[in-house]
């Protein structure tokens, strides 16, 4: 087992994930296990085969379509304290998306937090991110590089629609990739700023829209893309970006392809990935946000994982913080 302490600490690093042995628990574990807490919906985080999970009240039905109904789950209110053994439990809003949560951990006078995904950045369409003040911060770095700072939702998402009206005028349909859950909810509230026209939904996104609208998050008026007629001109159309050099793609004619993400940042990304455009929108901490959220929450001890590990732990010691990368399993999400 490695651990990530010399000590024994309260949450530890198993083949099975980060495991916590005074409650006998484990925090977005890689297989089933036999009680699995989950900071959010994204499966890299939430994976089948646990006998139970502990959520939040919010991420239920997310996690219930994406789980499968038939799981054994207790969901919590934020803040709300439960035990696990002789640790108290509590989960805090992560601002990642709709449900998503830090983990807080309270064991002999020792908090632990663990971050999940998050980001500080305005977004009603989920809880905003909860500075949460702990001892060891277990702290992700998906962005973590000085290269990336993101500009507001709201600049982005205005350049999302001035693409889109340029195409409408040059009789072109916009297919924009973006993640299904939450990336295209939140730019589906951000363009009800600029337009009340309906947006064109594939059916793995129209699913999840539907379970933010349940929620009471308000989104501007979609419609199915099994709606679109033959010949139409002018529609943006939100996908999951595999979708956009499928075959699915083809009924929307001559269109131009964007691709909003933090990845857009970097422009060789979007030559790459052969977008026409590029829209730097993500989910995640900037790196500013990730700094001053290590800065907030007052930890003596940081661990860095999910991403550019090595790069925000080596930085953060230099400013004087005890910092240290920790191995976990992690495949960089392309979408993010």
């Amino acid at each position: 087992m490695n651990v990530i302490s010399p000590r024994q600490p309260l949450v530890q690093v198993t083949p099975r994930g980060l495991y916590c042995p005074r409650g006998d628990f484990y925090i977005d574990p890689w297989e089933g296990v036999d009680v699995a807490l989950i900071t959010h919906a994204h499966s890299d985080h939430a994976r089948e085969g646990s006998k139970l999970y502990h959520i939040t009240e919010q991420s239920l039905g997310i996690i219930q379509r994406r789980l499968g109904p038939d799981g054994v789950y207790h969901p919590h209110a934020y803040r709300q304290e439960f035990f696990l053994g002789d640790v108290k439990i509590s989960f805090h809003p992560a601002g990642h998306i709709l449900g998503s949560a830090q983990i807080r951990l309270e064991c002999d006078g020792e908090v632990w937090v663990v971050s999940g995904d998050y980001k500080r950045d305005y977004d009603p369409t989920c809880e905003a991110f909860e500075v949460v003040p702990c001892d060891y911060f277990i702290t992700e770095s998906t962005f973590g590089l000085p290269v990336f700072v993101w500009k507001s939702i709201e600049e982005e998402t205005e350049a999302v629609y001035k693409w889109w009206m340029k195409n409408q005028e040059v009789g072109k349909n916009c297919i924009l990739g973006c993640y299904s859950l939450g990336k295209s909810q939140r730019v589906l509230h951000a363009l009800a700023a600029f337009t009340d026209q309906p947006v064109l939904l594939h059916g793995a996104t129209q699913a999840l829209v539907d379970l933010y609208r349940e929620q009471g998050v308000p989104l501007i008026a979609t419609l199915p893309a099994t709606d679109f007629e033959k010949g139409t001109k002018g529609q943006l159309i939100l996908a999951p970006p595999a979708a956009i050099s499928s075959t699915w793609a083809r009924k929307f004619g001559t269109f131009e392809s964007g691709f909003a993400s933090g990845w857009m940042r970097i422009r060789g990304n979007r030559r790459r990935k052969a977008y026409d455009q590029g829209f730097v929108i993500s989910d995640h901490a900037d790196w500013p946000a990730l700094l001053q959220t290590v800065k907030e929450c007052g930890a003596k001890k940081i661990y860095v994982t999910h991403g550019y590990t090595d790069e925000l732990s080596r930085f953060l010691v230099e400013q004087g913080h005890d910092a240290e990368p920790l191995e976990t399993l992690f495949a960089r999400e392309e979408d993010a």
